[in-house]
């Protein structure tokens, strides 16, 4: 007799893996998961670059079932890939880019908080099924059906944690404002998702700061940097203040839009001091109706305020997580999503 065949090594001597152990999708078990939708199971959610496989409702439940999605999970995780599906979102650039940027996806409104998800303490980090699975089933698409696999298609030269899972919520329990989505003019009710290409989060520290001007000055340094693509391109910025620092801010009077409107503001250098490294080149600062030569002229890491993608989001401390963007071919998305 051969040796027995191991369900979990089998699948990581496939390139289906994340390498991570995945739920062997059995007919049943496939059949359970698609119990989180009416959808019909054959119904053509969309085809996944730069390979194009298709994307069907059941294919989308068998990669959330893999990834260990429960049933209920399975709405966002088709929602999302609809949006990530865009053409506006360039997917498939980034499937081949050589940078390590990956889809964040920001789910706003009551299902949000029904199944789960978390925008409390250690948000972006593990310990959280229906965040992590969620994002998980998502880059378990790209790998399989986009063909995104490293060294393959995709010519990214360090990825990133971010293209394990990224997904989260605001913390709406502790936030003074509204949510992302219903600054966009969503109702409380709906319940969206908002897309945005992005690195992996950098955390700027500030326990000193008594005001927000101070405190915002900061943030908008850490949204600058002479190698991050926002500042030569109209790309996405994502800004994720803790509840503590939004708190700040508020209890100057200062509304999410005031706050937002600001850091658009602020974030900004001298084109003398981007010059010093990174990715400054004269014929970007053209490309921008900049002169290349003055070296005084301020450069805005926000183009466009839309660009800039302000949430609250983490545990209550002195800490907001900065995620720089990639270039201007890929621009966020957002809409609501279909619940049972």
């Amino acid at each position: 007799m051969g040796k027995k065949l191991d369900e979990f090594e089998f699948f990581f001597a496939k390139e289906w893996s994340d390498g991570f152990p995945m739920v062997t999708p059995t007919a049943e078990r496939i059949q359970w998961m698609l119990t989180g939708t009416p959808r019909d199971p054959e119904e053509v959610v969309g085809r996944v670059p730069p390979a194009l496989e298709v994307a069907t409702v059941r294919a989308v439940a068998v990669h959330a079932l893999m990834a260990g999605c429960k049933p209920e999970y399975l709405p966002v995780v088709l929602g999302g890939l609809e949006l990530i599906l865009r053409e506006e979102f360039n997917m498939g650039g980034v499937q081949c880019t050589m940078h390590g940027v990956a889809p964040l996806m920001i789910v706003n409104g009551p299902y949000a908080k029904q199944i789960g998800l978390h925008g409390g303490n250690g948000c972006f980090g593990p310990g959280f099924r229906a965040n992590v699975t969620i994002g998980r089933a998502i880059r378990l698409m790209l790998l399989n059906l986009g063909g995104g696999i490293s060294g393959l298609a995709s010519a990214t030269i360090f990825s990133s944690p971010m293209r394990y899972t990224a997904c989260l919520t605001e913390n709406m329990e502790r936030t003074p404002w509204e949510s992302l989505a219903v600054s966009r003019g969503y109702s409380p009710a709906d319940n969206v998702i908002t897309c945005v290409m992005v690195e992996c989060p950098r955390l700027h520290f500030d326990d000193v700061s008594t005001e927000p001007q101070r405190l915002l000055t900061g943030i908008a340094d850490s949204m600058t940097s002479t190698g991050s693509w926002n500042m030569w391109f109209k790309s996405n910025e994502v800004v994720a203040m803790s509840p503590q620092h939004a708190q700040l801010c508020a209890d100057a009077g200062m509304s999410r839009a005031a706050a937002h409107g600001r850091l658009c503001e602020l974030a900004a250098r001298p084109q003398g001091n981007l010059k010093r490294g990174g990715n400054w080149r004269p014929e970007r600062a053209r490309a921008m109706g900049v002169d290349p030569d003055d070296d005084n002229c301020p450069i805005k890491a926000i183009k466009d305020p839309q660009g800039l993608h302000l949430i609250v989001a983490g545990g209550f401390g002195p800490i907001t997580a900065v995620c720089h963007g990639w270039n201007e071919t890929s621009r966020a998305v957002h809409g609501v999503y279909q619940v049972n």
